[in-house]
């Protein structure tokens, strides 16, 4: 990335399906700017408990601190001045306000990392993602492996029969899968 002078902002969309390593991407990205000596805010919506309220942990167990977030809106809110990088994991579950909150933080010299999974268990965009695809200036496309045959898995298998489009898990709900192995039931 080259940064032309420090009142230029952008936003990096980090996508993929579960178990791909999205979570983990943030989370690097988040410590390399912390070497840097960047002043950073790391958020995560509320919905998201699975693993630790207080931060944003991968499934590898990697981690760094982070703010709960109950809507776009509350992280337009929380965001201080003198902020310099604004990453926020799990963005499919915030609102679509996000997309002009990132924008206006983008706008404002912040760099915004942004994780989240870009379809839902049945293969179709998921919340907010594909607008924040279309205005990125970074996106990284992840790919985990499909636990069915071994090839790159951009699926993510639902292994209830439970319909709702959201239902928060880990590997005990969902798995990778391919193309071709991926059923929506």
């Amino acid at each position: 990335m080259n940064v032309i002078n420090n009142k230029t902002g952008w936003i990096e969309v980090i996508c993929g399906c579960m178990f791909s390593g999205k979570t983990e991407e943030l989370i690097r990205r988040v410590h390399r700017a912390e070497y840097a000596r960047q002043k950073i805010q790391v958020f995560k919506p509320i919905l998201d408990d699975r693993y630790d309220k207080e931060h944003i942990v991968s499934h590898s167990k990697m981690k760094t601190p982070s703010e709960l977030v109950n809507s776009a809106q509350d992280i337009h809110e929380k965001v201080k001045y003198d902020t310099e990088v604004v990453a926020i994991d799990e963005v499919q579950f915030l609102d679509n306000e996000i997309v002009e909150i990132a924008n206006k933080l983008a706008d404002n010299g912040k760099r915004v990392i942004i994780a989240g999974l870009d379809q839902d268990y049945t293969g179709k965009p998921f919340g907010p993602v594909p607008e924040l695809l279309a205005i990125a200036e970074y996106i990284t496309k992840l790919n985990a492996i499909c636990v069915k045959c071994g090839n790159p898995a951009n699926r993510t298998q639902r292994l209830t029969k439970d319909k709702d489009k959201v239902l928060v898990g880990a590997s005990n709900i969902y798995e990778a899968r391919c193309r071709n192995c991926h059923e929506v039931y």
